[in-house]
């Protein structure tokens, strides 16, 4: 009984010890650690012991505090919502962190080399153009030479807001929705600045 408290008193070390580690990531989500006490049965009657259990019920979705880059590549959510970029997997997923780039071949990626989807799917900025990112995730185009009132819109950033509750966060640090396998609408009420 001793060992498997100390075990799990552990892995609640682990888990605060992640959260210390990532205060300074951008859009990191901090993970809570709860323990509990779990009754061990041997057929009828009364538990004969208790055992220590760590585990980690909900991620904490609370709004930091914008910090001011000034580098318009570097985008903060406004309130609740998510940006959607291609995981390792394919599939969809969902993260707070905005500080994007474009990679040698033009695609948009995050700061962890993750493609941002767009409402078209990975965006790809054509060479030669100066991007910008409107406050509804509007990505439009200016290209080498031309004014700044010649710009293209060429995609949106897909911006979801799922219903609380609904998202759990993988070992990736990525969220997902495991109850609900569809792929979330686009929602017109999340907007995102830039710079921060």
């Amino acid at each position: 009984i001793a060992m498997t408290g100390a075990k799990q008193n552990m892995m609640a070390q682990t888990a605060h010890a992640n959260n210390l580690a990532n205060v300074n990531t951008t859009g990191f989500k901090s993970d809570f650690a709860v323990a509990r006490s779990m009754p061990v049965f041997y057929g009828e009657g009364l538990p004969t012991r208790a055992f220590n259990m760590t585990e980690r019920p909900a991620t904490n979705l609370a709004h930091g505090a914008l910090e001011q880059t000034g580098r318009d590549l570097d985008l903060a959510i406004e309130g609740d919502g998510f940006f959607v970029v291609q995981a390792a997997d394919g599939e969809e997923a969902y993260t707070r962190s905005g500080n994007l780039f474009i990679d040698s071949t033009g695609v948009l990626r995050n700061g962890s080399g993750l493609p941002v989807m767009g409402n078209a799917g990975p965006i790809a900025v054509p060479p030669n153009t100066k991007i910008e990112i409107g406050q509804d995730g509007t990505v439009s185009v200016i290209a080498a030479g031309q004014g700044v009132n010649a710009p293209a819109v060429i995609d949106r950033l897909k911006l979801v807001n799922p219903e609380p509750g609904t998202l759990s966060k993988m070992e990736d640090g990525l969220f997902r929705q495991l109850d609900n396998p569809d792929i979330l609408p686009p929602a017109a009420e999340v907007s995102v600045i830039a710079g921060f």
